[in-house]
C-alpha cells in the first residue's frame, strides 16, 4: 500500500527538520521543497540534511528574481508599510513560496502540503489562505495544530531533544533560542530572548546590517532611477559604478544599505490573530527603495492621487500581511497601485549614512512642479489676490460652526 504523499515546505531549521522527521514516523512520503528567496543558505547542505532525515525526494526552487520582480517591486510601488514601520520582509515572501509548493504538489501528485509556522503566528495564515486561493481542493497538514505533533511537542526544548536523539544538527541553541527568518528583502528576530518588548535587543541578535556607530563616516550617494515606479538602475556617484537588472540592483542596494546600517527597526505588532509581538528587523535594500520611491512620488504625483493611493497603501499593507495576495480585493488594489504608478518616472539623489537613507534631489519628465509657482521671488504662476476668495470660501464652515457652538 502506497504512503499518502506531503509536500513540505523545508528550511533545513529546527522546527521543519524535526517536522519532516515526525511525518515520516507517522508513515507519510515526505517530499522536502526548499524555496530559495535571497537568504544566506547553503542550499546543498539542506537538501542533504533533508536526504538524511528521509524525505523520499527534495526540491530546491531558485525563486530570487521573480520574488524581487513579483512581489518586492510591487509591494513597494504600492508604499506598503504596516502599522506605519514594518516593509513586510516576511509576509511578501509567503506567497511566492506557497505558489511554488502548490505547483510541486500538484506535480507530485501529492493530496497534502505542509508548513513549520506555528499556531499562533501569522506565517500559518499566510500560507494556508495562499494553499487554498491556488488549489482549493488541497489538504493542509499543520503540526502546531495537531493534538498528536502538540503532546510529543511542548516548546523549543522537546524540539531540541528531539533532534539530538536523532542526530539532526540545528543551528537553533538553548542560550541563543530566537527565530529568524531571512529573504533578500529581510532578516527578522523573534522570539526566545527577544520576547520581552523591555529588554533591548543586543547588538549580537544584528546579523544583516552593521550599527550605525560602526557604519562609514563617508557616504554614499546614489542615483535610483525608476519607471513606473519600478526601480531600473541604480548608480553610485562616489564611484561611477552603473547597475541593472532587479536581482542585482537589488542585491547591490542591500550591500550598501549593510555597510550604512539602513533598515534597522524594533517594533511591537498587532498580529492578523490578535497577539501582539515584538519583532526585531533589518531591510537595507528594501529601506532604501521606500525611501527613494515615495521621494520621487512627491515631485511626480498628483496631489488627490497621493492622497486616495495612501488610504489604499495601508489596506495593501494589511492584505499583504495578513496572507491575502491571492485575493479578488488585492487585484483590485494592485490594478490601482498600478495606474497611480504611470507618471512615477524620473531618478532621485539619495545619501546613506550612518542608518539613514536621506534623498537630496529628484528629477523627472513627468515633474509636476513649476518653480514659477512656487517660487517666493517670482510673480508668476498665479495671481495670488485669487487665494483671498479660496480662503473666504474654505473658512465658510468654519465660521458657522464657530457660530453654532457660541
Amino acid at each position: 500500500m502506497s504512503k499518502e504523499k506531503i509536500v513540505l515546505a523545508y528550511s533545513g531549521g529546527l522546527d521543519t527538520s524535526v517536522i519532516l522527521k515526525w511525518f515520516i514516523e507517522e508513515g507519510y512520503d515526505v517530499v522536502a521543497y526548499i524555496a530559495d528567496v535571497g537568504q544566506e543558505e547553503d542550499f546543498e547542505a539542506a537538501r542533504e540534511k533533508a536526504e538524511k532525515i528521509g524525505a523520499s525526494k527534495v526540491y530546491v526552487e531558485d525563486l530570487k528574481e521573480e520574488f524581487i520582480t513579483d512581489y518586492i517591486f510591487p509591494a513597494i510601488k504600492s508604499q506598503a508599510i504596516y502599522e506605519g514601520r514594518y516593509l513586510l520582509g516576511t509576509s511578501v515572501a509567503r506567497p511566492i513560496i506557497a505558489k511554488r509548493q502548490i505547483e510541486i504538489a500538484e506535480k507530485e501528485g501529492a493530496a497534502y502540503v505542509s508548513h513549520g509556522a506555528t499556531g499562533k503566528g501569522n506565517d500559518q495564515v499566510r500560507f494556508e489562505l495562499s494553499y487554498y486561493a491556488l488549489k482549493p481542493d488541497i489538504k493542509v497538514l499543520a503540526p502546531w495544530k495537531m493534538d498528536s505533533f502538540l503532546t510529543r511537542f511542548k516548546g523549543r526544548t522537546d524540539m531540541l531533544n528531539y533532534a539530538d536523539q536523532y542526530g539532526i544538527p540545528v543551528k537553533a541553541s538553548r542560550s541563543k533560542p530566537y527565530s529568524e527568518d531571512d529573504n533578500f528583502l529581510h532578516i527578522s528576530h523573534e522570539a526566545g530572548i527577544l520576547e520581552d518588548p523591555g529588554a533591548a535587543c543586543a547588538e549580537d541578535v544584528y546579523s544583516r546590517t552593521a550599527s550605525a556607530a560602526d557604519a562609514p563616516d563617508t557616504p554614499d550617494i546614489l542615483s535610483i532611477t525608476f519607471e513606473q515606479g519600478i526601480p531600473v538602475k541604480v548608480e553610485n556617484k562616489n564611484d561611477g559604478k552603473t547597475v541593472t537588472g532587479a536581482l542585482q540592483l537589488f542585491t547591490y542596494l542591500n550591500d550598501l544599505g549593510t555597510k550604512h546600517g539602513i533598515g534597522r527597526l524594533d517594533m511591537v505588532e498587532n498580529r492578523f490573530v490578535g497577539i501582539k509581538s515584538r519583532g526585531v528587523y533589518e531591510t537595507p535594500g528594501g529601506e532604501i527603495l521606500y525611501k527613494a520611491h515615495r521621494d520621487l512620488e512627491g515631485l511626480t504625483m498628483d496631489r488627490e492621487v497621493i492622497r486616495i493611493r495612501d488610504r489604499l497603501s495601508i489596506d495593501m499593507a494589511h492584505l499583504i500581511y495578513n496572507g491575502f495576495w491571492f485575493s479578488p480585493e488585492f487585484d483590485l488594489l494592485i490594478t490601482t497601485m498600478n495606474k497611480a504608478q504611470e507618471t512615477v518616472n524620473g531618478t532621485v539623489d539619495i545619501q546613506l549614512l550612518k542608518g539613514m537613507a536621506y534623498p537630496l534631489a529628484r528629477t523627472s519628465p513627468n515633474a509636476l512642479y513649476d518653480p514659477l509657482q512656487s517660487s517666493m521671488d517670482e510673480e508668476g504662476g498665479y495671481d495670488q489676490k485669487d487665494a483671498d476668495g479660496f480662503i473666504k470660501i474654505n473658512a465658510v464652515r468654519l465660521r458657522n460652526n464657530t457660530m453654532v457652538r457660541r
